[in-house]
């Protein structure tokens, strides 16, 4: 079976992924990962058309986040990791092919992952082979004061933010990804997690959901 769990940045998908992949015994991959080993077969002079936001990053001439989400508007990050998303679902799709075709267990994450793409994978390999489930968060505010408990060493959020505005900003752009990722999820009937709060218990039935 490959599960495919997919959401905004920061909703909680690697959290899911590694507890998931330890309760399991099952691995687990970052589309992060494919995105990197893509691009890295596509000439930068390519990537403004197939890889916009890692072109906006690099056009910026900056890694800090501050000068990065005053620059450029939220819908603006949010289109271009939409067209992002796409360029890597090949990417994606090959890893699924092989591992179905191998009948290997396979857990992968990733905000590439968008519904359309889940419901094409399950409408092709069917659901027997592949699950998909989607986590949000709407609440840019609780979004901007939970940042700072993160536990993950060098987050990059954390590390590349000086100033408070910028992470509230940061959780617009997740909540208006989130919106877009429910009503896909909804057109295709596929299951979602609220995870702005009781986020341990969300991530368990989550987990329960997928292994079912």
């Amino acid at each position: 079976m490959i599960y495919l769990i997919g959401s905004p940045p920061r909703c909680g998908k690697t959290t899911l992924a590694k507890k998931m992949s330890k309760k399991s015994s099952i691995p687990w991959i970052s589309c992060d990962t494919l995105d990197s080993i893509s691009k890295a077969y596509i000439p930068k002079a390519e990537w403004e058309k197939k890889y916009p936001y890692s072109f906006l990053r690099r056009k910026s001439g900056t890694r800090n986040n501050d000068e990065f989400y005053s620059k450029y508007s939220t819908s603006k990050i949010t289109s271009a990791l939409k067209m992002e998303a796409k360029a890597v679902c090949k990417a994606i799709e090959v890893m699924i092919a092989c591992e179905v075709d191998n009948r290997n267990d396979y857990i992968i994450e990733g905000y590439h992952i968008v519904p359309g793409f889940a419901q094409n994978m399950i409408n092709k390999y069917g659901r027997k082979n592949v699950k998909a489930i989607f986590l949000t968060k709407f609440d840019e505010n609780k979004f901007a004061r939970d940042v700072h408990k993160s536990t993950t060493p060098n987050d990059w959020l954390i590390v590349l933010t000086k100033k408070e505005e910028t992470f509230v900003k940061v959780g617009k752009m997740v909540a208006d990804y989130s919106r877009y990722f429910e009503k896909e999820a909804k057109k295709y009937t596929l299951p979602t997690f609220n995870m702005d709060y009781n986020f341990n218990k969300e991530i368990d039935y989550a987990i329960k959901s997928l292994l079912s």
